[in-house]
């Protein structure tokens, strides 16, 4: 497979603007000064999706509160340019627009909340731990099956047109956008309509997920979210989840989101049985890295990317969120014995080694079908097959010293466990 030449940019403070980007916000700018911006109030957005589906039973009403707390942080904090709001605006009209389908589905068939879900595969850790190839790996073999990009951002089916279902279209559009507006991305992140995608987008069907950090500068919401009771979220995820099994299987699914971690104890009680996979890496490494790819996500939809401020907000998230995990596990037997630490050494090392080491601690066997799916998977997705991802920590006010400090916890207790970690 060849790979790209592109390196990705650290001028996180000037994000990429093709010139027809820089026309519209110029356009949007006049506008709003006349009072005509898109519309990020509650109600506005309640209407709009309700229209455009001719629905308007959405659920359970406890998406309000935390949907009403996202957009006052957007209006007071997010500093969006035009097509920034235009985008977030489209964005969850579409999420209220699943929830409104998904809620006519389940009145209608309600053998789909009766389903039973095979105990799952769930990778879990920091970002830029080895999560995403881990995923693809074991969401290669045929008898289960991940969440599609495609899928993931509409679980719920639209009414066919002309024996066509439009998702697929739909997210394929979405990802040549994304390569247009922000072109560096794919080296660091690869969105493809028809690859696995994280499930933290189906708890954000709640907006109770940190999908909306990962594009919006919203401090409040993401310190109001971290007291919040996320029983809710998962509970939607499982009926999600069961949605996407009715229109096709299998009904094993192989999750992978960072957002688990937190929350494995809400994870376990919702799916129970699951296996998870906690991958491992120095956080010196991963912080800087994703500190680079959520500046190059927020950098689509605002001008104002404050890379120092960046990086003291994701360092106090990132070492909160392995705390919790840290805290979850010591507390619960249980629970831990649920969970396989996988180092990402071992894994880049030798991959077939290390799923093969899941496929027993899952008890399920690795047979030669299923290996030789991992085989292909391996092929397909070859490290910066979309060009090469430049990032350092002091691109954002940190060094190693203050790193260590701040996961001092979790390091102590990722050593003490070495010896149990494959």
């Amino acid at each position: 497979m060849q790979l790209s030449a592109r390196t990705t940019s650290t001028r996180y403070d000037r994000p990429h603007r093709p010139a027809p980007v820089r026309l519209a916000n110029f356009v949007g700018a006049g506008l709003a000064r006349l009072g005509l911006e898109a519309d990020l109030e509650l109600g506005g957005l309640l209407a709009a999706a309700s229209r455009r589906h001719r629905l308007d039973d959405f659920g359970d009403d406890s998406f309000r509160e935390p949907l009403s707390r996202l957009l006052d942080a957007v209006a007071r904090e997010a500093d969006l340019h035009p097509l920034g709001r235009l985008i977030t605006r489209e964005r969850l009209i579409g999420v209220l627009g699943n929830r409104l389908r998904a809620q006519q589905l389940f009145r209608a068939h309600p053998e789909i909340l009766e389903l039973e879900l095979a105990p799952p595969l769930v990778v879990t850790g920091l970002q830029r731990t080895g999560t995403t190839l881990l995923h693809r790996l074991l969401a290669a073999d045929p008898r289960t099956r991940a969440i599609a990009s495609w899928e993931a951002v509409n679980p719920a089916p639209f009414p066919a047109r002309n024996g066509r279902d439009p998702r697929h279209a739909i997210a394929t559009r979405s990802e040549q956008a994304l390569r247009y507006l922000a072109p560096d991305f794919f080296a660091i992140h690869p969105v493809e309509a028809d690859a696995p995608e994280e499930d933290s987008i189906l708890l954000d069907f709640s907006f109770l997920s940190p999908v909306a950090e990962a594009t919006l500068r919203v401090p409040s919401y993401s310190r109001w979210l971290d007291a919040q009771d996320l029983a809710p979220a998962y509970r939607y995820l499982v009926q999600l989840l069961k949605l996407l099994a009715w229109q096709r299987g299998p009904a094993r699914f192989v999750l992978k989101t960072p957002a688990h971690l937190p929350y494995l104890d809400l994870l376990v009680t919702a799916l129970p049985g699951a296996r998870i996979i906690h991958t491992h890496r120095d956080p010196a490494q991963t912080l800087p890295s994703y500190c680079s790819m959520i500046a190059h996500g927020r950098g689509i939809f605002s001008d104002a990317i404050d890379p120092l401020e960046l990086g003291e907000e994701l360092l106090r998230k990132q070492s909160g969120m392995l705390l919790r995990a840290v805290e979850l596990r010591r507390a619960s037997p249980s629970l831990d014995a649920q969970v396989l630490d996988l180092e990402y050494r071992a894994l880049v090392e030798d991959p077939l080694a290390a799923v093969e080491r899941i496929y027993e601690f899952a008890s399920l066997p690795f047979d030669a079908r299923a290996r030789g799916a991992v085989e292909a998977a391996l092929q397909r997705n070859k490290k910066d097959r979309f060009g090469k991802h430049r990032y350092a920590l002091a691109d954002f006010g940190l060094d190693e010293a203050r790193v260590a400090a701040a996961f001092a916890p979790y390091l102590e207790e990722r050593e003490a466990r070495r010896g149990r970690t494959c």
